[in-house]
Parts: structure tokens; C-alpha cells; sequence
């Protein structure tokens, strides 16, 4: 299982671990990654997710989980997403139209 966001595409940072003496060694940084379980509206079903934590504070400041989809890029998104949110807009232009 790769360490990558799904909805936000973080990945794991290389930097140098600094001892007193200025050795520089090299080390990651992981992103914050947790399993949730998100509610769509539009589909009326749940979606489990890897997403990092400051992906579920972009959930909710964008207004719920799928205004985010329909607002994020596919590039950054998993293809499970990807796939999740051509079903959420094929599902609204259905009502809509």
C-alpha cells in the first residue's frame, strides 16, 4: 500500500536528519495518513478512503465530500475518486436535467 493522500495526492518528503554535530543523515517525512469512512449525498452511500489529515480539513472547508470531488483536479485524485466522482456528476446532471 503506497503512502499517498487519495483525495490530495501527499506523498512522503526526503530531508537530513541534523545531529548536534552537524552530521546530515537522510530521512522521510510521512504524511498523517488515517482510514474514514466518508458520506456521499448524491450517491447516498458510504466510501472508505487513506486520506491524510489535512485532506479531512479540506473536506470540510470546501463544504462536504462531494463539493470537494467536484471541485478537485483528477490528476491529484486516486483512480478510485476519479472513478467516484464521474458518478456523483453523471448523477447531477440527471437531476438536473
Amino acid at each position: 500500500m503506497s503512502r499517498r493522500c487519495e483525495l490530495t495526492a501527499k506523498a512522503p518528503l526526503v530531508g537530513h536528519r541534523v545531529s548536534h554535530s552537524n552530521i546530515k543523515t537522510k530521512r522521510r517525512f510521512l504524511p498523517n495518513l488515517v482510514n474514514v469512512t466518508f458520506v456521499s449525498d448524491t450517491l447516498a452511500s458510504s466510501v472508505r478512503f487513506r486520506v491524510s489529515t489535512h485532506a479531512l480539513r479540506s473536506v470540510d472547508h470546501r463544504g462536504g465530500f462531494d463539493a470537494f470531488l467536484l471541485k478537485a483536479k483528477d490528476s491529484e485524485l486516486s483512480p478510485k475518486a476519479v472513478e467516484i466522482k464521474r458518478q456523483i456528476q453523471k448523477k447531477q446532471a440527471a437531476k438536473a436535467g
